[in-house]
């Protein structure tokens, strides 16, 4: 990345967002405290989570969806303060332009790549998009295609599965025509009709049916009925409720949760072969003292109940495993609350005894 790119994500990195819900994630940006994303990254949801490099993750509003151009608005609800806030390209885009887009393809945050426009418009279904080269891949969806003037001139849409480089954005006039259409209703939770296009408010829809053609709105019904997890996911859910975690914060997808519990991370997995594994990593390996810390961990192993301590490469975890088909509300809340209390501990008791560093964590997880 050249001087002038490395500079212009550190001027509008502010801006960028990142999006979670049970059924995946994705990007955003903030443009006149709205922030905009595609209808696909929000999954039908009337909330999500978002989170920047200045807000932690915070449940925040999905206050218009449009199917029809992919595009969702957020509405969050603490304001996101932007030093040099994004604008919306007002110059033509040229075939042969440079871009710059930006996001967290597989949940690396705030990754860069940079390319040239292909083709100005290309038409796909009923809507133009701008091609570009510039590599994005799934969770850049809904982040911004910025202009070496690092102004707006696309949402990043979709790709072309095992193409080369194959991105495509709807144009940032598209994406102000719909912003001035949605703020000429002077209202919010408003949804865009795929059939007849029209902009309709939530409030008006009866049975999930378009009030001004009569078609079938799937977004209206998913927005209404929203996420309901069930079986062991719902009794995982019911257990960490019991124990006073904010479930909706604590989501990452419909089978994993991490929270902080004092100062400790846990981290819980449901695994498609049914094992659970909730674990906290402690400290990684210090370089001196390792043969009595092995001694130390075994020792405590032979007398520990529910849970057990392990090393994955050179980090110590403590962890609670089970089959979901012997969890129960029961065990499984005593396992947790026993997990809870003794993370922190333990992660203490190693710094201080054996003097272990601290684990490493993504910056931005």
């Amino acid at each position: 990345m050249n001087t002038a790119t490395q500079k212009m994500v550190e001027q509008t990195i502010e801006s960028i967002v990142q999006i979670t819900n049970p059924y995946g994630s994705g990007s955003g940006f903030v443009i006149n405290n709205l922030i905009i994303t595609n209808s696909h990254v929000v999954s039908g949801l009337k909330e999500v989570l978002i989170s920047t490099k200045t807000l932690s993750k915070t449940l925040a509003s999905v206050i218009y969806d449009d199917p029809a151009f992919d595009l969702a608005f957020i509405r969050s609800p603490i304001p996101i303060e932007c030093k040099n806030p994004l604008l919306l390209s007002e110059i033509p885009v040229q075939d042969g332009d440079g871009v710059i887009a930006i996001g967290h393809p597989y949940g690396l945050n705030y990754s860069t790549t940079e390319g040239i426009v292909s083709k100005a418009s290309r038409l796909q279904g009923e809507v133009e998009y701008i091609q570009f080269d510039a590599a994005i891949n799934p969770g850049n969806s809904g982040g911004p295609l910025l202009n070496e003037s690092a102004e707006v001139i696309g949402v990043n849409t979709f790709i072309i599965q095992n193409s080369n480089n194959l991105g495509f954005a709807l144009p940032a006039y598209t994406l102000k025509e719909a912003l001035e259409q949605f703020h000429a209703l002077k209202t919010e939770d408003v949804i865009r009709c795929g059939s007849c296009k029209n902009l309709i408010v939530e409030a008006t829809i009866q049975n999930d049916y378009c009030p001004k053609c009569g078609s079938k709105l799937e977004v209206a019904k998913r927005r209404r009925e929203g996420y309901k997890p069930s079986g062991i996911v719902a009794l995982i859910e019911k257990i960490l409720g019991t124990l006073k975690v904010n479930v909706t914060l604590a989501r990452r997808s419909q089978r994993s949760w991490r929270f902080e519990m004092g100062s400790a991370r846990i981290d819980i997995n449901y695994y498609d072969n049914g094992i659970i594994i909730a674990d906290s990593a402690l400290c990684r390996i210090p370089q001196e003292n390792i043969e009595a810390l092995y001694d130390y961990l075994l020792g405590e192993n032979s007398v520990l109940e529910k849970l057990q301590f392990s090393i994955n490469e050179n980090t110590v975890y403590l962890s609670y495993i089970i089959v979901d088909s012997s969890l129960s509300e029961a065990h499984g809340t005593m396992a947790l609350h026993k997990l809870f209390e003794s993370a922190p501990h333990y992660q203490q008791l190693l710094k201080e005894r054996f003097k272990a560093p601290e684990p490493k964590f993504d910056e931005f997880e």
